[in-house]
């Protein structure tokens, strides 16, 4: 019995991202690729849709502070909603917020170019966890919709 591609491993939230991550900038529609052509006609933008949830896709960049190599330690999010998500923590920083998410699945992938390729991974999960105390311990009350998250290894 083989593991299919793209089969999504359920992880917890801690054990993928022991520091938490921290989103860099908001929440936007995760658009399918249009020309130049299709832009000058007017046509509106496609959001993408997951195959397996059909729910509407979103994307965010994070940082993950637990990741050493610097070319890695940022990264673009796939959020699965039918609405956009909202994050339930505020700002830290201007732009910046930590955030969690819950029901966190890991799906593998190889990433680079040529001799340099790596294991990463493509996570996706389906909500933000706000957490009750300013730490990252203490009680988590789920709020949001969010859905995916791409991480390198």
């Amino acid at each position: 019995m083989a593991i299919q591609k793209g089969h999504r491993f359920p992880i917890e939230f801690d054990e993928a991202f022991p520091q938490g991550l921290v989103m860099v900038g908001e929440v936007s529609p995760d658009n399918d690729y249009q020309s130049r052509e299709e832009r000058a006609m007017g046509k509106p933008a496609r959001q993408r849709v997951d195959e397996v949830s059909g729910k509407r896709q979103w994307k965010v960049t994070v940082t993950d502070p637990s990741e050493s190599n610097a070319k890695r330690a940022s990264y673009e999010v796939t959020l699965l909603a039918d609405v956009q998500p909202v994050p339930a923590a505020s700002e830290v920083l201007p732009g910046m917020r930590p955030v969690e998410f819950e029901n966190v699945t890991a799906e593998p992938r190889v990433a680079g170019n040529g001799e340099f390729k790596y294991q990463s991974y493509l996570f996706r999960a389906t909500g933000f966890k706000a957490a009750v105390s300013s730490g990252r311990s203490g009680g988590k009350v789920a709020n949001g919709a969010a859905d995916s998250a791409s991480k390198a290894a």
